[in-house]
């Protein structure tokens, strides 16, 4: 591989809906390059770029990859990103480390939901970028349709470089408009014959190149002026002219073809190198710098401390922790020590590597703006910042959201519990988005994620990487129980079994509490009816007679014992006796306090375009939740509200069902409310029948 300098790279990332075929577009830049000396393809399971086999086993991209090109003196890194929402912390990673993005549009389908959300964080991070409509010897195919969603649903008048010859079955080819040439395919090399432009597509070519001329010369004041002057610029003109428009994001060039029959990728990958942004054109980064309030800037120069960001932490049974960065500033050789300012801590790097797909190509030395990784570093994880001890810095690293569904985990052997912690550890140092946790009153282990696409990708990776199968259950909801009035009540515990006997008395009051207050007990005993070490005994039965609950068995809240009488016996009186004895008086007296069940409420947001309002908030108030206020973040509308949390345990599926996969939310505790009686009901008859099983 010959060696580049940074203003010969080009990093990029491939983005877009589920379905339009990024990979495909990947593997045949790696083709079409010479890379590969075949045609890597999702559908036999022959992708370079989708290696996993959760993701030959389903035909899609589950995880981000990375590899790279040699294309007319340029090195082009090249990230291939999954299309599905529940992946979107991994999709934003990739993107926050990328100069450039190339979206790939479905011919048919046009830009759909998760086009749109991916397009709003190229905005985010100011990436220049290209369209490319992919598939346009599909059924249906339709170029001109594609272009009215782009403008009408990304807001972006897209600059159309190029023309498509035929569509569907009779797709054969491209008009470069920027040539003005003709090129036709009779196979997927991608290079193409050239000839002159058919008749019935002169007029449209003309007028669409036309239009590329207007938007190249209104990027740029002097060519403007000379385009008005002479009606046409040079082709040394439009070239440097649209590098300038991509560069400062005021033109997208739209890109048409077919990935697996490699057209239209020659010219993707030649605008990719003359246009696209090198990691020296975005400029410097800036970063915290460590315990101070000031911002450093690195400049994109070998000359410059060596920093580092990481996007992504692969977890492999056998070589260990993969982790990938981005370099930023700075040279990094093979076995250097490397600060880790996120962590402070050092770590010791043994052989860097290039990535491709699943396979590494060893690197020697590292410059501004590679794409690299690095195995078995000891803490080091996603979003930490690499760097020059004697120059430190921090980079801000990508949030990572809440989860918004969760499912209960049991293991399918016996005795696999401590393996289920230890294996899902593992899997949330290669993704945070997956959060592990025990519910002390359920007693469940809790999986949560984004998703349940996302979790049963993980429990399939658990399986697979660590050998620890489970069985995924709605988890339980933690209700609580509560009461209403007051009561003194009796406890008496007498046992004769021949010798010595049990015997313990207590009368207790019984009063509720104000809801969150939790438990009081107060003793109110006058002189020795009930010794002084007897009395303890009486709470500790009553806790835990509260804990397992009267009836419904979950924990009694919010309530306030006063232990006010009661007798004992000299011989037969023992602290398990009185113990017995105010477990008893306990749920004798909760039955005559009107118990109730009480169910956590959660704060919720929901973020959806305009047009799923009325659907929204309708559902919302069937789920018995209530609607606070409405927010605005950017064209969509954030409805905030409260439901119960029993009503949102399967929400993202039907949420995403509901907006067409546009909606999504998050939410938070709250507090907890009485559970209707209707619905009680329910809860105890079940409740009953579990404990009679």
């Amino acid at each position: 591989m010959a060696k580049y300098e940074s203003k010969q790279l080009r990093n990029l990332a491939v983005i877009g809906h589920g379905g339009t075929g990024k990979t495909s577009l990947c593997e045949s830049l790696l083709y079409v390059s010479g890379k590969n000396e075949r045609l890597g393809r999702v559908d036999d399971g022959s992708s370079t770029m989708d290696y996993e086999p959760e993701e030959q086993k389903k035909r899609v991209s589950i995880s981000s990859a990375a590899n790279f090109v040699e294309w007319d003196k340029h090195k082009i890194n090249i990230i291939d990103t999954p299309g599905d929402s529940n992946f979107t912390f991994d999709i934003k990673c990739s993107m926050s480390v990328v100069d450039n993005a190339v979206v790939v549009i479905d011919s048919v389908g046009g830009v759909e939901f998760q086009t749109q959300k991916v397009w709003e964080i190229a905005d985010e991070y100011s990436l220049p970028r290209m369209i490319f409509i992919n598939r346009m010897d599909r059924e249906r195919a339709d170029f001109n349709k594609v272009l009215e969603s782009i403008k009408t649903k990304l807001k972006k008048k897209g600059t159309p470089v190029c023309l498509p010859i035929g569509a569907e079955d009779k797709f054969q080819g491209i008009v470069d408009l920027i040539a003005m040439k003709a090129y036709t395919f009779a196979d997927n090399k991608g290079a193409g014959k050239a000839m002159y432009i058919p008749a019935d597509l002169a007029e449209e070519a003309s007028a669409l190149r036309s239009s590329m001329v207007e938007d190249i010369a209104e990027a740029d004041d002097e060519l403007m002026n000379k385009y008005l002057e002479a009606g046409e610029l040079s082709a040394e003109e439009i070239k440097s002219g649209l590098r300038k428009g991509v560069l400062a994001g005021g033109i997208v060039p739209v890109l048409c073809g077919s990935a697996t029959k490699g057209i239209g990728v020659t010219l993707l990958a030649d605008l990719a190198a003359s246009s696209f942004a090198s990691p020296v054109d975005r400029g410097p980064v800036k970063g915290k710098k460590p315990q101070a309030d000031t911002m450093e800037e690195r400049q994109p120069s070998e000359d410059a401390p060596f920093s580092a960001i990481v996007f992504k932490t692969i977890a492999d049974p056998y070589a260990g922790r993969l982790t990938l960065f981005r370099v930023y500033s700075g040279k990094l050789n093979s076995d250097s020590a490397v600060y880790n300012s996120t962590r402070k801590i050092t770590e010791k790097f043994g052989h860097i590597f290039f990535l491709e797909g699943k396979n590494q190509k060893q690197a020697e030395v590292l410059i501004p703006g590679d794409i690299a990784g690095v195995a078995k570093l000891k803490e080091t994880v996603t979003g930490d910042t690499l760097c020059n001890e004697k120059a430190p810095v921090i980079f801000e690293k990508v949030a990572v959201p809440p989860p918004i569904m969760s499912f209960a985990v049991e293991p399918k052997s016996r005795g696999d519990e401590d393996k289920i912690a230890s294996s899902i550890h593992r899997l949330t140092e290669e993704d945070p988005t997956i959060v592990f946790s025990r519910n002390v009153q359920t007693k469940e282990m809790i999986l949560s994620g984004m998703g349940q696409v996302h979790i049963e990708v993980n429990i399939e990776k658990m399986r697979r990487k660590f050998g620890v199968e489970v069985n995924l259950n709605t988890p339980k909801v933690p209700y609580l129980e509560t009461i209403k009035g007051k009561t003194n009540v009796q406890g008496r515990y007498k046992k004769q079994s021949g010798g010595r006997g049990q015997f313990g008395d207590c009368t207790i009051d019984i009063e509720p509490l104000p809801r969150g207050t939790g438990y009081e007990f107060l003793d109110k005993i006058v002189g020795g009816v009930i010794p002084g070490q007897y009395r303890p005994a009486v709470d500790k039965g009553i806790q835990e007679a509260a804990a397992k609950g009267v009836i419904a068995g979950y924990p009694v809240v919010d309530f306030r014992i006063s232990l006010v009488f009661g007798s004992y016996h000299t011989v037969d009186s023992s602290e398990m006796a009185f113990k017995i004895a105010g477990s008893m008086a306990f749920q004798k007296g909760v039955m005559e306090c009107q118990p109730i069940l009480l169910e956590p409420i959660v704060n919720i947001a929901i973020e959806v375009p305009d047009e799923y309002m009325g659907d929204v908030i309708g559902d919302l108030n069937s789920r018995r939740g209530r609607v606070l206020g409405m927010d605005t973040n950017g064209t969509n509308q954030v409805i905030k509200g409260q439901v119960p949390l029993a009503e949102i345990l399967k929400y993202a599926p039907d949420l995403r069902s509901m907006t067409s996969g546009r909606g999504n939310f998050t939410y938070t505790d709250s507090h907890y409310e009485e559970v209707p009686s209707y619905i009680a009901d329910k809860i105890i008859a079940e409740s009953k029948k579990e404990a009679e099983d």
